[in-house]
């Protein structure tokens, strides 16, 4: 049975061949996950710093899009701010081997750049701030921000006005009545976070609905006044409602049962998520937005860089099952473009798949799965040995326990 184990590990590349007579840790994903992502996020960030994001990004639409025009404004501001919420944590990261250190502090500078010419009206790739889709990647932007004060810290003055002024702008739409609402409530926790005048009213709206009216149990929340069965919890409402607690609770010691409730369900989702995954990374491709890919598992790469899995978890665990979804989403040769851009689609290119709102930009939530990446690697998360997830122990045989639903009363 162990060997069996070990042949799956082997499989999905959460070890290496040598570790046949000893599991190994976490270094060599590390470096496997640093390597994806230096490969996702380096023509958007490289380009964005030089001023050519709109020049060099090839912008794909869903074959039945909305609005040709529109959706092809917003993809830069897309693909911007989905690479941001994901590589952050990273970029706030101090420390580590030399080829790592060096490879942050490329990004770092190149981040300040990119943000920078983002709200420079005079920039060539000053992005599209008005508007429905303007709000949500504004949010994802926000969201980066709120993971990494190292870069609010170190952007010059004037761009921290224009951040805040295009941040501002987002304020005229007014959110659908959805997962819509925590869009405006993490920008109000940007402005929270970093004292520069929030509206209260927009984080206890997003706050309220969900913990008062649209948990249904079992770890999940309803998308608005109905449940929907897809990834919608983990792409968006957990991860969001996380933070935002988060920075209410360091910033004005407020919603501290609502954190205390959330933090049950997020451990909860967390559980079935790792679960969804199977031995060999692939996992249910289920419900809207699936063209994602590893940002349909954003809530459970949080949940581990924030050091809040459920006992029942170990960090190498779900290292491990992360590592193999990140391979299976991303090791189609249609995956990329010539040019490094990703394709639409969940193993390779699969237009079919996409939904009418989908961009080339709508691709990049896919770095949230890299959350992780923001832990040393010292942390349990990298440093422990590999660890087979549960779809790993039932279909090698192993016996485990049985799973329970939660109920909160």
């Amino acid at each position: 049975m162990k060997r069996a184990v070990l042949w799956m590990l082997l499989l999905c590349g959460c070890l290496p061949a040598s570790a046949q007579n000893k599991p190994a840790n976490g270094l060599a994903d590390r470096k496997l996950w640093l390597d994806y992502l230096d490969k996702i996020a380096r023509p958007v960030i490289s380009n964005l710093a030089n001023d050519k994001l709109k020049q060099n990004m090839p912008v794909m639409l869903a074959d039945n899009t909305d609005s040709k025009e529109s959706r092809t404004k917003v993809a830069y501001l897309e693909a911007f701010g989905r690479t941001l919420s994901g590589i952050a944590p990273w970029l706030q990261l101090e420390g580590g081997n030399a080829a790592e250190v060096k490879l942050r502090d490329q990004y770092r500078q190149w981040t300040l750049k990119a943000i920078a010419n983002a709200v420079n009206p005079q920039a060539n790739d000053y992005l599209e701030w008005s508007g429905g889709q303007p709000l949500v990647d504004a949010s994802f932007m926000a969201l980066g921000l709120i993971r990494a004060p190292w870069l609010w810290e170190h952007l010059d003055g004037q761009t921290k006005k224009n951040v805040v002024e295009v941040m501002k702008t987002t304020r005229a739409t007014v959110p659908v009545y959805s997962n819509w609402i925590l869009f405006s409530g993490m920008i109000e926790a940007f402005f929270c976070k970093y004292d520069l005048g929030d509206d209260p009213v927009r984080t206890e709206y997003g706050i309220r609905e969900f913990t008062e009216h649209w948990y249904v149990g079992d770890g999940m929340y309803s998308d608005g006044m109905n449940f929907h069965l897809d990834y919608y919890n983990s792409i968006v409402i957990q991860p969001y409602l996380s933070t935002i607690l988060q920075v209410e609770a360091e910033k004005k010691d407020k919603y501290k049962a609502q954190a205390e409730k959330a933090k049950k369900i997020e451990q909860r989702y967390a559980q079935i998520l790792e679960r969804l995954i199977n031995a060999d990374g692939s996992y249910p491709a289920t419900g809207r937005s699936i063209v994602y890919r590893g940002g349909v598992f954003h809530h459970l790469a949080n949940v581990a860089f924030n050091r809040q899995l459920p006992a029942s978890l170990p960090p190498a665990q779900v290292r491990c099952a992360l590592t193999a979804m990140i391979k299976k989403t991303l090791e189609a040769p249609s995956t990329f473009t010539k040019d490094g851009w990703l394709n639409i689609g969940l193993y390779g290119k699969q237009p079919g798949l996409a939904d009418f709102y989908i961009t080339t930009g709508s691709l990049y939530l896919c770095t949230d799965a890299f959350l992780p990446l923001g832990l040393p690697e010292t942390d349990e998360f990298w440093s422990a040995s590999s660890l087979p997830w549960t779809a790993v122990k039932i279909w090698s045989g192993q016996d485990v326990p049985a799973d329970h639903a939660l109920d909160i009363k």
